[in-house]
């Protein structure tokens, strides 16, 4: 890419008026397509087309503001018409020095060289003069060309009546569009052009930019200045140099970033870093306090909150992509270590939902009377949701709490059943002391009433359990002939919720065939009873009784199953095989016996042991 502060690109733009100042933005207009920046895939490909005698009869252009759509415009209609110094030469990308027509082109007062704007000239009856005027060969180029900008602001009419010329345009006769609204232009206009979207600049790009055209105006600028008006371009070239413009003036022929901060309304780069780190450490004072004195240097509270969006993406960036994300020229390595250590230590969760709130808050502080006292309370609102758990981590901490995980989370609360004559459990909670020698009381559908701590009832069918009933219709099926097989029966209906609460959170007192005695462990659902003896009597067609016991009664199902696994591996140990193996890897453990056949776990022979290190 040549240097886009050469003196030909400099000046072949606009001639001098008379002395007069020309901003930069008008003095380095670029005037042949070596001095475009950013736009190489469009510059490979006309180069190609030209190259190849395949120009198109019509070509839009579209990007955002200042990136260069108008002075591409003129510099295309310069290689449609340009002769060279020989007089000779035809349509070339490749401008060596100006021909003939070039100078009128680039300062927009050729003859057949037509510029419109569509801002101004909206109606069918300007659309008329030029379906007029197309029938008659140029003056004096070789190409009567065309540029109509903004030409989304024709009316539709006008649209309609450009349909035909712009399909079947006479041979000399060439259009060129250029457009911000590119969604605007019908398809039927955007189907008969060659289009090309011009890219916004990249900060980095722009920054050596600016830096060249501050040497060739003898400028003092530092690095840092620059990436501050990159970044405040946003993309464009002709508001880089605007600003560029305005920093030159307020400094006096020298850029000092810190005049620039308080021409854009900044606040410090690395004062912004400061507060997002007390904001996401909930240091609500401290991030109040720096915002007030960051709004008393001359800081606007929505740039402020614009500029911590930035770094929240940054941040992002860094953590999802690593190294590929620091290569910003816009960036100063202050900013980048500190993000690096701030991706380093922040969960992707707080990152997201800081993200969302800056987003929000920038909405209410934009929109409010108040900016200052809108931009604290977003920065409140952050600093106290920064100690707050992500929602899936909250759930996973239910889930460790009392009772079944996922009773917790997904079973929804319902009434109580209606009582039912028998007995009814009045005695206190199990975890109460109590003689073991008390008798026992019952309930039989009719659980205690719940406590402000009981957990969501049980007796919701959850999804498997529904499938489970779809597969056997509702059948009534056998009366289990122990808890071992209730507990199977549980599994088979895939009431996963009540089997599990049966293996971990009940010991069993008493079983006989349609009734039940059972102690409760801490924590169990207090509508177990209940939810027990009306899933039975839908399975077995046959009514139970639940009682709750105060009696100590037999270990669950969990802890005897622990215990066999227990007592299994203390037997394998003694193997000599194992033995051998222990000793061989010092520090290892015996993880599961595994039997050969099932059914036989006294054979200790029969057995293999894994062990882990």
């Amino acid at each position: 890419m040549a240097d886009p502060t050469s003196t030909e690109t400099a000046n072949a733009g606009e001639a001098p008026d008379n002395g007069a100042y020309r901003v930069l933005a008008r003095k380095y207009r670029p005037a042949d397509f070596n001095g475009l920046i950013g736009q190489d895939a469009m510059v490979r490909t006309l180069t190609n087309a030209f190259e190849y005698g395949r120009i198109a009869q019509a070509f839009m252009l579209t990007g955002v503001r200042g990136v260069g759509k108008t002075t591409t415009a003129r510099i295309l209609a310069r290689a449609l018409n340009y002769t060279g110094a020989d007089g000779q030469s035809g349509p070339s990308i490749h401008m060596e020095g100006y021909g003939e027509h070039c100078q009128a082109i680039m300062e927009s007062r050729h003859i057949d060289v037509m510029e419109m704007d569509a801002a101004s000239h909206t109606g069918i009856d300007d659309i008329r003069e030029i379906i007029e005027a197309v029938k008659y060969k140029p003056a004096s180029a070789r190409y009567k060309v065309y540029i109509i900008d903004e030409v989304h602001m024709l009316s539709r009419q006008a649209f309609n009546g450009l349909l035909k010329t712009l399909e079947e345009p006479p041979e000399h006769v060439k259009f060129i569009f250029a457009t911000t609204e590119i969604r605007k232009v019908p398809v039927t206009v955007l189907s008969r052009c060659q289009r090309f979207d011009l890219r916004r600049i990249n900060a980095d790009l722009l920054v050596s930019h600016f830096a060249a055209i501050a040497k060739q105006e003898q400028v003092k600028v530092g690095k840092a200045a620059l990436a501050m008006i990159a970044r405040a371009a946003e993309g464009s070239v002709r508001d880089g140099l605007s600003l560029l413009d305005q920093a030159i003036a307020l400094g006096g022929g020298r850029v000092d970033p810190e005049d620039v901060r308080h021409m854009l309304g900044l606040a410090d780069r690395g004062r912004i870093i400061e507060l997002f780190d007390h904001v996401m450490h909930g240091r609500a004072g401290k991030a109040l306090e720096e915002l007030k004195s960051q709004y008393d240097a001359g800081a606007d509270p929505a740039v402020v909150l614009s500029d911590m969006a930035d770094f929240i993406h940054f941040v992002t960036r860094l953590k999802v992509a690593g190294k590929v994300a620091a290569l910003d020229a816009a960036m100063s390595q202050t900013e980048i270590e500190r993000g690096k250590e701030m991706a380093a230590g922040l969960e992707m969760s707080a990152l997201a939902r800081a993200w969302q709130m800056v987003l929000k808050g920038l909405t209410e502080v934009r929109s409010a009377g108040r900016p200052l006292a809108a931009a604290d309370m977003v920065l409140v609102r952050m600093a106290y949701a920064a100690n707050m758990p992500a929602p899936d981590d909250l759930l996973r901490r239910l889930g460790k709490g009392p009772g079944p995980a996922e009773s917790v989370k997904t079973a929804p609360a319902t009434p109580a059943p209606a009582p039912q004559p028998g007995p009814v459990n009045e005695s206190p909670a199990p975890e109460s002391p109590a003689s073991e020698t008390a008798p026992a009381q019952d309930t039989m559908n009719a659980p205690a009433p719940p406590a402000p701590t009981t957990p969501p009832a049980m007796a919701e069918m959850d999804a498997p359990e529904r499938e489970a009933e779809m597969e056997t219709g509702g059948e009534i099926t056998d009366a289990p002939e122990s808890f071992t097989a209730l507990v199977a029966l549980a599994g088979a209906r895939r009431n996963l919720r009540l089997k599990t609460a049966l293996e971990t959170q009940v010991r069993l007192v008493r079983f006989e065939p349609g009734r039940l005695e059972l102690n409760l462990l801490e924590g169990a659902p207090r509508d177990l009873p209940g939810m027990l003896a009306d899933k039975l009597k839908s399975w077995t067609g046959t009514r139970w009784m639940v009682v709750l016991s105060q009696q100590a009664g037999e270990a669950t199902l969990d802890e005897q199953r622990r215990a066999s696994e227990a007592a299994r591996k203390a037997k394998a140990a003694e193997l000599p095989e194992v033995r051998q193996m222990m000793e061989l890897f010092p520090g290892a453990e015996i993880v599961e016996v595994l039997d050969e056949e099932a059914g036989e776990e006294t054979q200790a022979d029969n057995r293999t042991s894994e062990m882990r290190p």
